[in-house]
């Protein structure tokens, strides 16, 4: 009986991707000990990108998002928290659970992991003509949905914010609001104004910018921004059309409120008027109370602005997303939040 024919890499996908890992897991150094010349394992370097990018999260959901064996996510973890690299809390609504944070250290170590693996990947494609660059991002990019690693449709990404995103903010922000309301551009400056001054101001362990994705597309974000030691303050909650329909409001909202509890804050307010329906429904889901209305104008409209406030303590998760009812419960669709 002859041997079979050897299978040849270029016609068959299963030896072509198997030669690409080979190839690439050696030219990034991913299998060395020293992961990008840290003392950091690769999986150790996944667990810190992960808190980084999360702010706020629990042992569960890394486990889950990374695929981890529980009993050494936790042995992990252990060590991370006794480096000073991880703050631990208690998880203000699960008693039992625990919310785990960067502290000031573990956030300069993932910055700068992220710097390294930033330059790994310039050396790398350093030597390719700009069509070059542009012809691999498309095929990568390619790549990751024909496998399935993006977030299925309908479903957002929520990470922190990385630069470029505050652009993406005041310009999705002022095309929706101008489009739906007719704001003029008093309010694209307010935003801007705002932006500028968490960036020139930013404290990380008490402020924060969720940005949401669908499919690489911005889709929606909202700031926590501090307004003094006891209080924060919710700013600039906005949901696009593109990601409406799968609770990404209550989402963005409850990433500020529980990143506004493990941060210490006893208070949380926002300021918003009274025409953006969709956002009010989300505010009064989640617990919060009006607690003052004004007349005002601006924009170039006649408002009527209000001020809500939610007292963190005891605070714990709605239980139905306002955006995932039917537009038979009165909630009005396609309204920016």
């Amino acid at each position: 009986m002859s041997a079979p024919a050897p299978i040849e890499a270029a016609t068959d996908p299963i030896e072509t991707i198997r030669a690409f890992n080979r190839f690439y897991t050696n030219r990034i150094g991913i299998l060395d000990r020293a992961f990008l010349d840290t003392p950091h394992t690769l999986t150790e370097a996944r667990v810190i990108y992960e808190l980084a990018a999360r702010g706020t999260t629990s042992a569960s959901q890394l486990t889950e998002e990374l695929s981890l064996d529980s009993a050494y996510l936790s042995r992990l973890l252990k060590t991370f928290i006794g480096k000073g690299f991880v703050v631990a809390r208690k998880d203000p609504v699960d008693g039992r659970g625990r919310l785990l944070s960067l502290s000031e250290t573990g956030r300069t170590v993932a910055a700068d992991l992220a710097t390294r693996s930033r330059q790994s990947i310039a050396n790398l494609i350093e030597p390719l003509a700009e069509t070059e660059r542009l012809d691999l991002t498309a095929a990568l990019r390619r790549a990751t949905t024909l496998l399935g690693g993006t977030p299925a449709p309908g479903k957002a990404l929520i990470r922190n914010h990385r630069p470029g995103d505050m652009g993406r903010v005041i310009a999705s922000q002022t095309q929706s609001y101008t489009e739906t309301y007719g704001w003029n551009e008093e309010y694209e400056a307010l935003v801007a104004e705002i932006c500028a001054r968490f960036l020139r101001n930013f404290d990380p362990g008490r402020e924060r910018c969720w940005i949401a994705e669908q499919d690489g597309t911005f889709v929606g974000s909202v700031f926590l921004v501090k307004g003094n030691e006891t209080t924060a303050k919710l700013r600039l909650l906005h949901v696009s059309d593109a990601g409406r329909g799968q609770g990404l409001g209550t989402r963005l909202v409850t990433e500020c409120i529980r990143f506004a509890q493990s941060a210490g804050y006893r208070r949380l307010e926002l300021w918003t008027n009274d025409i953006l329906i969709a956002a009010r429904r989300i505010y009064q889901a989640a617990g919060f109370v009006l607690e003052k209305e004004e007349a005002h104008h601006s924009f170039g409209k006649d408002l009527i602005g209000q001020t809500w406030a939610l007292d963190l303590d005891g605070w714990h998760s709605p239980v139905r997303p306002p955006e995932a009812r039917s537009p038979a419960s009165g909630i009005p669709q396609g309204r920016p939040a």
